[in-house]
């Protein structure tokens, strides 16, 4: 629990918020962009002076660049990174593999706009989706720490505290998103189970390299331990990583850092300059009991956190996010509160199998002393989904290829009125979305902002779309009447190959 002792407490109580948002790196920012694109009220707190330095995450999977470009932010993100970065890994003998290559199952797939991860360095994430924020109409509160809460039937009262004074802010909902030592996890009770393995360790700094070309990301496989330093797009800076092995020096000094650089590489000709940010990364393995305490609810670092191999983590806490996010203001307008119980049902699981994924990436890197190269589905998120959730419904043979729950496929080719689109353009902006295959259906009680898509062979109106090359259908393999609602994070809800109107109304109805 915080501190708050000689602080000025303010009488002023705000008006009740939606949600309080605790912590401003990327899974704090994602979910309060979440909350402001759908006029949810929400405060952004973070404990820091400003936005954090260092690379730290470097990695963004292609199922984070889907909700990018949900977000609307994908481009500006591009174009600070460089995707399917090559690696290239220089053995003891001098031999040299080449590594980090699209493989050929994901290229030019109408089904997946991004094939491959993006390397671009944490803070400029930060940076787009603070920019992203302010379009909304938020903000980040920087320097404001949260001290204290308590939680009552109606929501949480939190005393947050910045330049000494304490104010009271009352919200329906309180998410940390405040990292690893999480107060918020901590101040509701919340086991975080696991293990911190003090003999893996790694240096892990921000530096201008000479000697170098930035054309891919090096590493050198030695006795000693993985090294490798990675060109961060868009700076002119390297990521140097070098795991440190008991009895070896951790000291972050520039000094330390060349000399392990020259003793693994067996170069003299690469000179480092001083780090403009520096860290000694231990291994720290976790996962929380529950993601849940009644008003509160955890998400990113907060709730699992694990070994950077594999370049897991910042995601998995950005699709935390978009998870959470949409329910969360789906209530504060009125949907039912049970609709939020279905975030830890589908998002610990996915935090489970992560870490299963990144222990293994982390056993190779450090047996093998190498980075690991592997891109394939299990490492780029796209094969993440919900089925068997309470918010996945079909009526297709358990052998169909898509089903509900799964991630809603793209497809290019679409003509419209409008000229040529993909799908992802037309289902860009969180709402609802259904596919028609069959006959204009007329859902009992829509939504308003639900949006329908029929298909036909020739559009003529602004909801028509004509699926030109057939990817759509290869994607979804409809019937003559299907039926496909999209839930607003990207992911299928309900399929109906019978074109059951009513099951779409039924299921809308439920969610509220």
């Amino acid at each position: 629990m915080a501190d708050t002792r000689g602080t000025k407490l303010s009488p002023q109580v705000r008006n009740v918020l939606a949600v309080l948002v605790v912590g401003a790196g990327p899974t704090g920012l994602t979910l309060a962009c979440e909350l402001a694109r759908r006029g949810v009220s929400c405060r952004v707190i973070e404990a820091a002076p400003g936005p954090q330095p260092g690379s730290r995450g470097k990695g963004i999977q292609p199922r984070t660049l889907e909700v990018f470009d949900d977000l609307g932010i994908v481009d500006r993100v591009i174009a600070n990174g460089r995707i399917a970065m090559p690696i290239r890994s220089t053995a003891p003998d001098g031999r040299v593999t080449l590594g980090g290559a699209v493989p050929e199952t994901l290229r030019d797939r109408p089904d997946i706009p991004y094939p491959a991860s993006l390397i671009t360095p944490e803070w400029r994430v930060e940076e787009a989706l603070r920019l992203r924020l302010a379009e909304f109409g938020g903000a980040v509160e920087f320097g404001t720490a949260l001290g204290s809460f308590q939680q009552s039937q109606e929501g949480v009262s939190a005393v947050v505290v910045n330049g000494g004074e304490a104010e009271t802010v009352t919200a329906r909902g309180l998410v940390g998103c405040d990292g690893g030592h999480s107060i918020v996890r901590a101040q509701a009770g919340i086991a975080f189970e696991g293990e911190t393995r003090e003999e893996v360790r790694m240096i892990v700094a921000d530096v201008e390299v000479d000697g170098l070309d930035r054309d891919v990301w090096h590493a050198w496989q030695h006795e000693d331990g993985l090294f490798s330093l990675c060109p961060l797009p868009s700076t002119g800076v390297f990521q140097y990583q070098a795991v440190i092995a008991p009895g070896q020096d951790p000291e972050l000094s520039l000094a330390n850092m060349q000399a392990i650089l020259e003793r693994r590489t067996g170069r003299t000709d690469i000179r480092l300059h001083e780090p403009e940010w520096s860290s000694l990364w231990r291994a720290n393995i976790r996962l929380v009991d529950r993601y849940r305490e009644r008003h509160v609810f955890l998400a990113g670092d907060a709730a699992h956190i694990h070994s950077p191999a594999g370049g897991q983590g910042m995601n998995t806490g950005i699709q935390d996010a978009h998870n959470l996010g949409w329910k969360l203001a789906a209530v504060a307008k009125g949907a039912s509160p049970a609709l939020l119980d279905s975030y830890e049902a589908e998002r610990r699981p996915v935090a489970v199998g992560v870490l299963a994924l990144s222990n293994a990436r982390l056993r190779q890197a450090l047996e093998q002393k190498e980075v690991p190269t592997r891109r394939d589905a299990s490492t780029i998120e796209l094969d993440v989904g919900y089925r068997g959730s309470a918010l996945a419904r079909d009526d297709r043979d358990e052998a169909a290829l898509l089903r509900a729950g799964d991630r809603a496929p793209d497809a290019t080719k679409l003509t419209t009125v409008d000229g040529e689109r993909r799908l992802f353009d037309l289902t860009r902006g969180g709402r609802f979305t259904l596919l028609s295959f069959g006959a204009a259906p007329a859902v009992e009680g829509c939504p308003s902002d639900l949006r329908t898509l029929h298909v036909v062979g020739q559009p003529a109106g602004p909801d028509d779309i004509a699926d030109t090359e057939g990817h759509l259908a290869s994607a979804y393999g409809p019937a003559g009447r299907t039926l496909v609602l999209i839930r607003p994070d990207g992911y299928v809800a309900l399929i109906s190959d019978a074109g059951d109107v009513a099951a779409v109304a039924d299921y809308l109805a439920a969610i509220g």
